[in-house]
């Protein structure tokens, strides 16, 4: 059954729900229907009954003979029907009186009837015709007024009563019966193929989307779907989808820019040893120059090895395929250790890098993953801080964060720049130093902590990158999974 109700459309399974919730409300209402008019026409039989009965108590009148009925019925009651009389002792054992209609349609359980007090209304079924007889007993003494009836006929109690056929009734209920027998269905037969068509007419914006969507290719993401109406649910999904396809836009445009500048990358120290050896294997040199070509060869080959060792780290980092370790880490002693790493680099161009310590805050994280965040930060200055420039690591802390700030005096970050300083192979300016994989991978590496790394202020005279990670950290109150599994393939 399933099965079956998934391999239809939604617009036919719309009008299916749309059928049988109809089929349901109509036949509910079609039950109710029947029930109120079948009470209806039950009481109105009722209520000619008694009128029948208070005409038989008003013409009955006690002669000589004994009781007889004064006024004609039929003219009385202009009613198709003659009405149906009869009068019995008050103990119901002796038959005192009978019209000609009672006479013809005799019914024997009457009697019994007439032996029972009070008001009594039953059916009973004659050669396949229901009748129905109402039984009162009255008085006959002019004296005494019954306090049901109000009516005085005679001397003595009696029991009079009447009755007519329900074959009028029982047919009023058939006939409305075949009506709603016959409606029912149109009645569902209508409302289907009415629901058909709203759901037609409600999904056809789907299909319009269905349709545009399956024109747009890996190049032609930048068509966008059509939103009619953006309040709605469609033009939601519409915007939705619309963003979506932003988004992978986007991540073609990277991947496309990331393959362009791996190209290059990896291009030029190939171009560089290709060149090399290609120079060494003209002519007869000495062992002094064939080492100098291959001391050259295999200076760019360390090149080429570091980039792809970085490569391979955002890889490991996208993959999920290393773990994180967690230790206690003095930032003050880190430091240190980042500056004695990278002294060298600073004292080639006589720059000048310190260590603020405004605070000595330690953090739960992984130590090499931390180092290498802040190595990739200070080396980034040191390339961008002119000669005898300043790079200063502050160490500080805020009522949650740990806070280490790397304040260089370079010629800071256009303003265009800002946006993708932290994007792989980014380079401000075309500039042409490093391979523009520092900032990514520090940003990583510090999400991965469950930190953040963020440019605090660029300006002539420098800029200002800091990283906050929280003071008491556990894996549990990480950013977010993906930041932290980003940090677990971060090679160092």
């Amino acid at each position: 059954m399933t099965r079956w109700w998934r391999s239809h459309s939604v617009r036919v399974r719309l009008t299916l729900w749309y059928v049988a919730v109809m089929v349901v409300v109509l036949a509910v209402y079609a039950v109710a229907i029947f029930a109120f008019v079948s009470r209806s026409v039950s009481d109105a039989l009722d209520q000619r009954l008694r009128a029948d009965f208070y005409w038989a108590a008003a013409t009955i009148d006690e002669g000589p003979d004994g009781l007889a009925m004064s006024v004609p019925q039929v003219d009385l009651l202009l009613e198709e029907e003659a009405p149906w009389v009869q009068v019995w002792s008050a103990d119901g054992r002796e038959l005192l009186l009978s019209n000609p209609e009672a006479m013809r349609r005799p019914i024997p359980e009457t009697q019994a009837l007439a032996s029972q007090e009070g008001d009594r209304t039953v059916s009973f079924e004659m050669s396949g015709s229901p009748i129905r007889v109402f039984s009162r007993r009255s008085y006959v003494c002019p004296c005494v007024e019954d306090p049901d009836t109000g009516i005085s006929i005679g001397k003595r109690p009696v029991t009079i009563q009447v009755a007519r056929s329900e074959e009028g009734m029982q047919q009023q209920l058939r006939d409305l019966m075949l009506i709603l027998a016959l409606g029912l269905p149109l009645a569902v037969v209508a409302a289907g193929l009415g629901g058909y068509v709203l759901a037609r007419r409600a999904l056809a914006p789907i299909e319009e989307i269905t349709d545009r969507a399956r024109t747009i290719t890996a190049e032609r993401l930048a068509d966008r779907l059509p939103v009619a109406n953006p309040d709605n649910e469609l033009g939601r999904l519409a915007s939705v989808i619309n963003e979506t396809l932003g988004r992978l836009q986007e991540s073609f445009d990277q991947m496309r820019r990331f393959t362009a500048d791996v190209s290059h990358e990896l291009r030029t120290p190939l171009t560089a040893i290709r060149s090399v050896g290609e120079v060494g294997l003209r002519g007869h040199r000495d062992e002094a120059a064939y080492r100098g070509i291959i001391g050259s060869m295999l200076e760019e080959v360390d090149r080429l090895g570091g980039l792809v060792d970085r490569l391979l780290t955002l890889s490991r980092s996208e993959t999920h395929q290393s773990t994180l370790s967690r230790d206690q880490v003095d930032l003050s002693s880190l430091a240190d250790d980042v500056v004695s790493h990278l002294g060298v680099l600073a004292e080639e161009k006589r720059q000048t890098l310190i260590v603020d310590r405004q605070a000595t805050p330690v953090v739960s994280a992984d130590r090499l993953l931390l180092r290498q965040a802040l190595i990739n930060l200070v080396d980034n200055a040191i390339k961008f801080t002119p000669v005898t420039g300043q790079i200063r690591i502050r160490i500080s802390e805020a009522p949650t964060d740990a806070i280490v700030d790397v304040i260089d005096s370079g010629p800071g970050i256009s303003t265009e720049a800002r946006e993708r300083i932290f994007d792989r192979f980014y380079r401000d300016n075309g500039q042409v130093v490093g391979s523009g994989l520092g900032l990514s991978l520090a940003k990583g590496a510090v999400e991965a902590l469950g930190g953040h790394l963020t440019l605090e202020r660029s300006t002539a005279g420098g800029s200002e990158f800091r990283i906050s990670i929280p003071r008491a950290m556990s894996v549990g109150r990480f950013a977010d999974r993906a930041s932290y599994d980003r940090g677990r393939g971060v090679d160092v």
